[in-house]
C-alpha cells in the first residue's frame, strides 16, 4: 500500500512537534506598560498571558473572532487550569507576528483549517496550568509551608489546613521570580469546572446592544470614504477614465487612478457611491474578454482526461475494475463559489509619516502587516493592524487584496480612508472556491460488495498560489484531494490521482471546507450510487463499509438512530445520508425533505451526530455544525459563480441566493461524549450538507444530482 499524499493540516503539522511548550507566561505589576516580562527572555512564545497587581488576567488571543466564537472557547481553556472564573478574563487580540503567534497546526499566524480550539487545547491549557503552579508556589513561598497544603481556588490561593488564602494579584511579584516549572499536571476531565458547560458568549452582549466594533464600524476623527471598482474582467486594467461629472457631485474629494481599478475618496459613503457610478470609464479588457463557462469546463473536461498526480493508491483499482461484475461510472462537477459574508470586506487605512494604521477584520494578522508595508512602501515595523470583530468571513478574509486596495487610495490623501466594497464589487472581485470536475468509476462483485474505486479530481490549486511549500510531491495539492485521498471506507482496490488546470483569469481561493466540501459531496455521492447498483440500503451499505473505523461508525448509527431511519415517509419525501471525516471530528448527517410537484425543496429535518473529542462549549460546538451546514445547503441549493465574456454574472444576494429564515429546517446535533483532544467544528458542517442533500433528493425523486446546485435541475413530477 503506498499513500504519497497527505492532508494540508498533515502536512503542515510536521513543524510542530518540536520546541516543547510553545507559549510563555506574563506575569506583569499593575504599573507595567506593556504585556509584561518572560520569566525567561530567550523563550519563543506564541501566546500570552498577563496577571496584575489587581488580579486582573489578560490572555492575548492570536485568533481572530469572526463569528465562531473563539473570544469565549480559548479563554475558558485557560480559566480551567488557571483556576478562575471566565469573568476573570479580559481578551486583547494578538498584533501580528508570524514568530510569536503561530498557529501549531498551521505553522504561521492565522484564524482557519478549523484549528482554533483543536490548536489550543495542549497550549492554552498548559499556560494556565503553569501559571497555577506558579501562583501556588509563590503562596506557599510567602507561608513558608509545605506546597502540597495549597491549592487555587477561582483567583485565589488557599493553604488546606488554616483557610488562609492570597489573591493571585497579591503573589505576582513573587511569582514572577520563579524558575518556569518543567513539568506541570493538567486536571483530568473529572475536575472540569468550565470545559463542557456553556456559560454565555463574552462577545454576544455587544452583538446584542450594537456596541460590538466591527471593521465597517470603525470611526475616526477627520476620516474620509471611498468606495472602488476592479476591472470587470479579470487580468484586464483601466483604460481611460472621464471624472468630470463625478468630481461636480457634493462631498466628492478625489478620483484615485489605479493600473486595474478606480477609486472614489469622498466626505461620505453615498457620495463616494454616486462618484463612483457618475465616471465615464473604458477598460482594456485583457486576454480574457471573450471567457465563457462553455470555455472553462471543456478545458477541465480535457485536462481530466490526462493522468494525472498520484494522491493514493491500495491495491490494484484498475484490475479490479476489469474484473467486477457490475462497473459504475460517473461525472461529477462543482461550481465557482463566492463567499458572500454579510459585511462586505472593508478597510480603514491611514497613511502618514512613513507610518500606516490598518483598521480591518482580517484572518491574516501578518500578512495583512506585509501587505499593508508593500502598498506603503514603508518598513514592516512601521505597519500597525488593529484587528475588529468579522462580519463572517468563510475564507475571504484570508485574503489581503482588499487591504491593499485601501492602502492605495489612502496614500493619496493626508487623513484616514475608509474603504468598503459594495456587496456587488464584493462577489464580482472575489477569489472563488475552484471548480471541480471529478471523473469516477467502481466496481462491484456478485453480492453487490465494493471492490474497486478510481477518482480523478480536476481543478486548480489553490495551495499553488496561496502557500506553495504545501505541495506535495509533482505538484500534489493536498487540499484538492483531501477526504479523498485518505477515505474513511475499506475499499481493497483504491485510486485518486488529480490534475491541475487553471481556469483562464478566474481567481481562486480558500472557501468555507474548502476541498472536502468538494470531495466529501463526490465521494458520498457516489457511495450512494454504489449503494443503490447493489440494490441496498445506504446505511446498511456503509456499515459494511465502515467496519474498520468505529468512529466513524458510531456517528453513522447514532445519526441514523436519531433520524428515525427506515421509518416510512410519504411519497415524494425522503433521507439522505453522509459521513465525515475532516478537520479530526467524525461526523455524520442525515436530511430530510419533501419535493413539490412543481419540484420545489422543503427541507424538513436535518440530524447530525458528531465525535469531536471533548467538546468545550457545547452550545456553542452545536451552532457551529448547524450554522456550517446552514451555510453548505445555502451552497448546494442555489449557489454558483459563472463567467460570461471574462465577467462574473453574479452580483448581490438576488441572483447568488442563500436560504432564507422561513426555508431552514428543523436541527438536530447529538455529540459523542468523549474525553479526546478536540476536533475542528467550524467548518465540519459545511462538508457534510450538500452530499446528505443531494442523497436525499435521490430518495425522494430518483434524480441523482452530479452537478451542483440543485437549482440547475428539473425535480417536476412527471
Amino acid at each position: 500500500m503506498t499513500s504519497p499524499c497527505v492532508t494540508r493540516r498533515g502536512f503542515l503539522q510536521a513543524g510542530a512537534c518540536v520546541g516543547g511548550l510553545l507559549l510563555s507566561l506574563r506575569l506583569s505589576p499593575a504599573n507595567s506598560t506593556g504585556p509584561g516580562t518572560t520569566t525567561e527572555a530567550a523563550f519563543q512564545p506564541n501566546a500570552f498571558i498577563t496577571i496584575t497587581r489587581d488580579g486582573r488576567v489578560t490572555l492575548i488571543v492570536d485568533k481572530a473572532e469572526v463569528g465562531q466564537g473563539v473570544y469565549t472557547s480559548l479563554p475558558m481553556l485557560l480559566a480551567e487550569e488557571l483556576d478562575v472564573g471566565l469573568d476573570q478574563v479580559t481578551i486583547e487580540p494578538a498584533p501580528p507576528n508570524d514568530k510569536l503567534y503561530a498557529d501549531p497546526l498551521l505553522q504561521f499566524q492565522v484564524t482557519g483549517n478549523s484549528t482554533s480550539v483543536r490548536g489550543s487545547w495542549d497550549r492554552l491549557r498548559r499556560a494556565g496550568a503553569t501559571a497555577r503552579t506558579l501562583l501556588v508556589s509563590a503562596a506557599a513561598r510567602k507561608w513558608n509551608v509545605d506546597i502540597a497544603e495549597c491549592r487555587a481556588d477561582n483567583g485565589k490561593i488557599v493553604h488546606g489546613p488554616t483557610g488562609r488564602a492570597l489573591s493571585y494579584g497579591t503573589l505576582v511579584d513573587v511569582a514572577a521570580g520563579l524558575p518556569l516549572p518543567q513539568q506541570v499536571g493538567l486536571k483530568p476531565a473529572s475536575q472540569f469546572r468550565l470545559i463542557g458547560t456553556s456559560p454565555q458568549r463574552l462577545d454576544l452582549p455587544g452583538k446584542v446592544n450594537g456596541q460590538a466594533t466591527y471593521g465597517i464600524d470603525i470611526r475616526l476623527p477627520a476620516m474620509k470614504f471611498a468606495t472602488f471598482m476592479a476591472c470587470p474582467v479579470f487580468g484586464g486594467s483601466l483604460g481611460t477614465v472621464d471624472d468630470r461629472a463625478a468630481s461636480s457631485i457634493p462631498g466628492v474629494y478625489k478620483v484615485v487612478r489605479l493600473p486595474d481599478a478606480v477609486g472614489v475618496i469622498a466626505d461620505n459613503t453615498w457620495a463616494a457611491m454616486q462618484g463612483l457610478a457618475a465616471l465615464q470609464i473604458e477598460w482594456n479588457e485583457g486576454p480574457h474578454r471573450r471567457t465563457t463557462m462553455r470555455d472553462i469546463v471543456s478545458g477541465l473536461d480535457t485536462a481530466s482526461q490526462s493522468k494525472g498526480v498520484l494522491a493514493h493508491q491500495q491495491g490494484n483499482a484498475a484490475e479490479a475494475l476489469r474484473n467486477a461484475k457490475t462497473k459504475l461510472t460517473a461525472i461529477y462537477q462543482m461550481p465557482f463559489l463566492a463567499h458572500a459574508p454579510m459585511e462586505p470586506v472593508t478597510c480603514v487605512a491611514h497613511v502618514h509619516a512613513g507610518r500606516c494604521d490598518i483598521w480591518t477584520a482580517t484572518q491574516v494578522q501578518a500578512r495583512a502587516q506585509a501587505a499593508a508595508a508593500k502598498a506603503a512602501g514603508i518598513p514592516l515595523e512601521n505597519v500597525t493592524i488593529h484587528n475588529q470583530l468579522a462580519g463572517g468571513a468563510f475564507g475571504r478574509r484570508l485574503e489581503v487584496d482588499f487591504i491593499e486596495r485601501a492602502v492605495q487610495l489612502a496614500r493619496e490623501v493626508d487623513m484616514p480612508v475608509k474603504m468598503i466594497w459594495s456587496r456587488e464589487e464584493d462577489i464580482r472581485s472575489d477569489l472563488y472556491r475552484p471548480y471541480y470536475y471529478d471523473r469516477l468509476s467502481a466496481g462491484l462483485d456478485e453480492h453487490g460488495a465494493l471492490k474497486a474505486w478510481q477518482h480523478r479530481i480536476t481543478a486548480s490549486s489553490v495551495m499553488a498560489r496561496f502557500a506553495p511549500p504545501a505541495l506535495g510531491p509533482n505538484g500534489l495539492d493536498p487540499d484538492a484531494v483531501e477526504c479523498a485521498a485518505q477515505p474513511i471506507y475499506d475499499v481493497p482496490n483504491h485510486f485518486v490521482d488529480f490534475v491541475r488546470h487553471e481556469p483562464p483569469g478566474i481567481p481562486t481561493s480558500f472557501w468555507r471546507g474548502v476541498g472536502p466540501t468538494h470531495n466529501v459531496f463526490v465521494v458520498e455521492s457516489f457511495v450512494d450510487e454504489c449503494a443503490a447498483a447493489a440494490k441496498r440500503d445506504p446505511v446498511d451499505y456503509r456499515r459494511t463499509l465502515l467496519r474498520n473505523t468505529p468512529r466513524a461508525l458510531a456517528t453513522l448509527e447514532l445519526a441514523a438512530q436519531k433520524a428515525g431511519w427506515g421509518n416510512k415517509l410519504p411519497a415524494r419525501s425522503g433521507r439522505g445520508v453522509a459521513v465525515v471525516y475532516v478537520f479530526d471530528t467524525y461526523l455524520c448527517v442525515v436530511a430530510q425533505i419533501a419535493v413539490s410537484a412543481p419540484g420545489r425543496i422543503h427541507l424538513e429535518r436535518i440530524v447530525c451526530a458528531a465525535d469531536c473529542g471533548t467538546v468545550v462549549h457545547p452550545d456553542n460546538a452545536a451552532a457551529q455544525l448547524e450554522g456550517g451546514i446552514l451555510f453548505g445547503l445555502s451552497a448546494a441549493l442555489y449557489s454558483e459563480i459563472t463567467v460570461n465574456k471574462g465577467r462574473v454574472v453574479e452580483s448581490n444576494f438576488h441572483n447568488y441566493r442563500t436560504l432564507r429564515m422561513h426555508e431552514t429546517p428543523r436541527m438536530e446535533v447529538h455529540f459523542i461524549p468523549s474525553h479526546g483532544a478536540p476536533g475542528g467544528l467550524g467548518e465540519t458542517g459545511t462538508v457534510g450538507a450538500a452530499p446528505a442533500l443531494g442523497n436525499a433528493i435521490f430518495a425522494a425523486t430518483g434524480v441523482r444530482l452530479r452537478e451542483l446546485p440543485v437549482v440547475r435541475h428539473d425535480l417536476r413530477q412527471t
